[in-house]
């Protein structure tokens, strides 16, 4: 048994992923507790995407658990242990308006989340690589300070600049502003590189 979890499985990204991998062979444990229709009333239902996973995939299974109870998603990765092999941690808080409202929600959905699927892939299945769908909100308001030339239909950092091809990991997250979000997030993708830095896991934002 190969399994694959994935987190937030009734989103975008993750329920493009929960197909991708059940079409692939694997058996997939999707996680996702519809808090999106907690942060954005009915519009952000997303039960209808679960139904369709449960209908169209037999090696589909769901898990309407909480990410924040490092005890309930034990019990999965408890049971599955070497069997899995790939967590994909795309559930968050996505809203920069709701996590000022809710500061203490966005850090517990986004941080604390996270730090508890690392732990546990730490405790149960080390070998798995773990894979973070991160937000290029986590630089803030950096990029607006990005030299820019104005060419006939778009703007483009100079050539000159070492961001010219695009913005990777050596942009400073540091002295800028965030949104609440982007604080919440930034933590998760700081600590995810902690653990594949300090700790061995093979972790990728």
């Amino acid at each position: 048994m190969s399994i694959v979890i994935i987190t937030g499985s009734c989103g975008l990204v993750g329920a493009e992923s929960a197909k991708f991998f059940c079409n692939k062979g694997f058996d997939v444990i999707g996680i996702d507790n519809n808090y999106r229709k907690l942060f954005f009333g009915r519009d952000g239902d997303t039960n209808w995407i679960k139904k369709n996973l449960i209908k169209k995939y037999k090696n589909y299974s769901h898990f309407n658990k909480n990410i924040e109870n490092y005890t309930s998603i034990e019990k999965i990765f408890k049971k599955y242990k070497k069997s899995i092999k790939l967590i994909i941690h795309s559930a968050a808080q996505p809203s920069h308006d709701l996590a000022k409202i809710i500061p203490m929600q966005d850090f517990k959905t986004n941080a604390l989340s996270t730090i508890n699927l690392l732990e546990l892939t730490k405790k149960y299945s080390s070998d798995s690589p773990f894979i973070f769908m991160s937000t290029n909100k986590v630089y803030g308001d950096n990029p607006n300070f990005l030299p820019l030339r104005e060419l006939s239909s778009r703007w483009e950092v100079s050539s000159k600049n070492k961001f010219f091809k695009g913005i990777d990991e050596s942009m400073s997250l540091d002295n800028c502003v965030h949104s609440f979000f982007g604080a919440s997030k930034s933590y998760a993708d700081l600590i995810v590189q902690e653990y594949g830095k300090n700790e061995g896991l093979k972790t990728v934002c």
